[in-house]
């Protein structure tokens, strides 16, 4: 059995993640170094390295989860747009970022924050919650 990724040891419980979002297909957790408040990962549970290796069902499963989430960035933080980009080279673990921006500048990963405050990566992970409740979603995870 392969390695598993940092992925799977967060959504495994191994290491820990500030959830959003779970059903059983996927989830939604804070990044550890966020572009701005409220960057967030929507990510399989299934550990498929490539986002093109995605089967169609799963790619439109993360699309759907994606928009939902960033519907909760948006009214929760009030950005110009919620940025949606897919890299994939620093985690072998399909993910997309979702990042709310004013500008394109800002989702560059030279703005990452390497050590963000605990309290403030809390809030965002609070404030995501509350918005993704008010839409009606039924599988917000965390306090």
């Amino acid at each position: 059995m392969a390695d598993k990724s940092l992925f799977t040891k967060i959504i495994d419980g191994d290491l820990p993640g500030r959830f959003v979002y779970a059903d059983d297909r996927a989830v939604a957790f804070l990044t550890i170094q966020p572009l701005a408040p409220g960057h967030t990962l929507v990510v399989p549970r299934d550990p498929v390295d490539h986002w093109i290796d995605l089967d169609d069902a799963l790619a439109t499963h993360l699309m759907l989860v994606a928009r939902t989430v960033s519907r909760a960035i948006q009214t929760g933080f009030s950005p110009t747009k919620v940025g949606f980009m897919i890299a994939g080279l620093e985690v072998p673990h399909t993910h997309i970022h979702l990042t709310p921006i004013r500008s394109l500048g800002e989702m560059s990963f030279a703005n990452a924050d390497p050590n963000p405050a605990p309290e403030a990566m809390n809030a965002a992970a609070a404030t995501i919650r509350r918005e993704l409740r008010a839409q009606g979603c039924a599988y917000v995870t965390g306090d």
